[in-house]
């Protein structure tokens, strides 16, 4: 991914990937603007991780023999599929990979910095008491513009971890949301 970058003139920096722990495993929590984000990601993330991605990327030229080697697939239309996902997502925890999952569902085309979270990721934390670890990428939208299809603009990307957030023994799935989503806002706002 970093030569396909670099040749396409979008070249990606990477901060943060000292709030890794070797001895640990994490959800890794990610904004998404758009379709390049989830082959950005996957690699940018030290140690071996799936992603979540929905069944129909598996359908893009190319990317979609990475989408099925290397995502759990899912249909958020079908119930079955969900909870099939949810169990394959604490599979790949047990398996000791970190699962990187992207909270706002669809890409965020709005003005809005992140979009309000679905609770799947924070329902994975809570139940496996795995630790979270946001992921921000920056400029992917100017990148790959919404209206584009997959379509790159020359434009330099840039991946940032933040620390880890502890999932407190009590702790609701909705707090937890609510405490990642505030921290990951904050983060684009102060660093766009």
């Amino acid at each position: 991914m970093d030569i396909f970058l670099g040749l396409v003139g979008c070249p990606l920096t990477i901060r943060g990937r000292e709030h890794f722990k070797n001895d640990k495993t994490y959800i890794v929590v990610c904004n998404h603007n758009a379709l390049i984000d989830v082959p950005v990601s996957s690699p940018g993330i030290p140690g071996g991780n799936k992603t979540i991605a929905k069944a129909e990327m598996a359908k893009i030229p190319l990317f979609g023999l990475i989408y099925q080697t290397g995502s759990i697939l899912v249909d958020r239309k079908n119930e079955k599929s969900r909870r099939e996902s949810f169990i394959k997502m604490k599979e790949v925890l047990d398996m000791g990979m970190h699962m990187c999952i992207y909270p706002e569902g669809t890409r965020n085309t709005s003005a809005e910095p992140i979009k309000p979270f679905h609770d799947g990721a924070f329902r994975l934390a809570v139940t496996t008491g795995h630790a979270i670890i946001p992921m921000i990428i920056f400029n992917s939208r100017r990148a790959n513009p919404p209206d584009k299809g997959f379509y790159l603009m020359p434009v330099r990307l840039k991946m940032e971890f933040l620390p880890e957030v502890e999932v407190a023994p009590d702790e609701t799935v909705e707090h937890l949301k609510a405490r990642v989503f505030e921290l990951m806002k904050n983060f684009i706002v102060q660093h766009q």
